[in-house]
């Protein structure tokens, strides 16, 4: 089986992720596609990053949304990860990416590339963000079907089944993406600072979703499987169900010999991968 290798906010163990280096570093790995994550900023781009605070990958700290595009680009996304950055891969200046922009890196690939577009969300899903991807594709000549933006095949991914559901309106089911992963209360607890009582209630609201997003895909609302690794691990009848359905499991974050010989004995067709070149080498040592 032929199995597809998405570079995780780019090739991200090499350069710091969704940034341009990263992207590029992703296609000469040689990487099938590429997923990012996207916000929008205070005057409405859609900038790739993860967090919804810059704190983690950059040298500020605050909401991404308070933040115009402009102040966007003085802020440092790169240096945090401590890899030089060679000079055919920008400046660091030049490290931060819109969706516009990353479209531009991807049609310029000179081959066929896939694109992941992850939206994520808290407790509450906005439409807005989601409106503002589909617009942004749709001027580079993006359809829901066949879902191409020149070389470039698009895909759409939510762990919020309310996300998904929305997208199923608008987008192909085979180009649609459930992600899924177990909710552990202590970690659940630390991520957000609570007690007790409050970490077993958001834990519970993500549980919930959680089994809104398998009933998804139990449903065929979305075609695209998405959990993470542990979960394969953990909920393998659930994996063979939805494999024997004809789902395509696309599993997150794959980035070991064993993760990935999980992922082949259970029948999954895309992985997900901080270190694309490494489990291309992986899967053609095993052929």
């Amino acid at each position: 089986m032929t199995v597809k290798i998405f570079a995780h906010r780019g090739s991200s163990a090499a350069y710091a992720e969704h940034t341009r280096a990263a992207y590029l570093q992703a296609l000469a790995d040689g990487a099938d596609g590429v997923e990012c994550d996207v916000h929008l900023s205070a005057d409405g781009h859609l900038v790739l990053l993860h967090d919804e605070t810059l704190d983690r990958t950059s040298n500020a700290s605050g909401p991404v949304a308070k933040r115009t595009l402009a102040q966007l680009r003085e802020i440092d996304f790169s240096s945090w990860h401590g890899a030089a950055i060679p000079p055919e891969y920008g400046t660091a200046a030049q490290q931060l990416l819109t969706l516009p922009e990353l479209l531009d890196l991807l049609a310029a690939a000179g081959r066929d590339v896939a694109l992941a577009i992850e939206f994520k969300y808290g407790a509450a899903f906005d439409q807005d963000l989601v409106d503002a991807a589909l617009d942004t594709l749709r001027g580079r000549g993006w359809t829901p079907k066949p879902s191409l933006a020149g070389n470039i095949e698009v895909s759409f991914m939510s762990f919020h089944p309310a996300a998904v559901k929305y997208l199923a309106a608008r987008v192909d089911p085979t180009r649609l993406c459930q992600l899924l992963e177990d909710v552990d209360v202590a970690e659940v607890r630390e991520q957000l600072d609570l007690g007790p009582l409050a970490g077993r209630a958001a834990a519970a609201a993500l549980n919930w979703s959680m089994g809104e997003g398998e009933r998804v895909l139990d449903d065929g609302v979305a075609h695209l499987a998405g959990p993470g690794v542990e979960y394969v691990g953990e909920h393998p009848g659930d994996v063979a169900r939805w494999v024997a359905a004809g789902r395509v499991l696309r599993v997150w974050t794959v980035n070991t010999a064993e993760e990935l010989d999980l992922c082949l004995s259970a029948g999954v067709a895309e992985v997900t991968t901080n270190v694309p070149r490494e489990i291309r080498e992986m899967l053609m040592a095993r052929q």
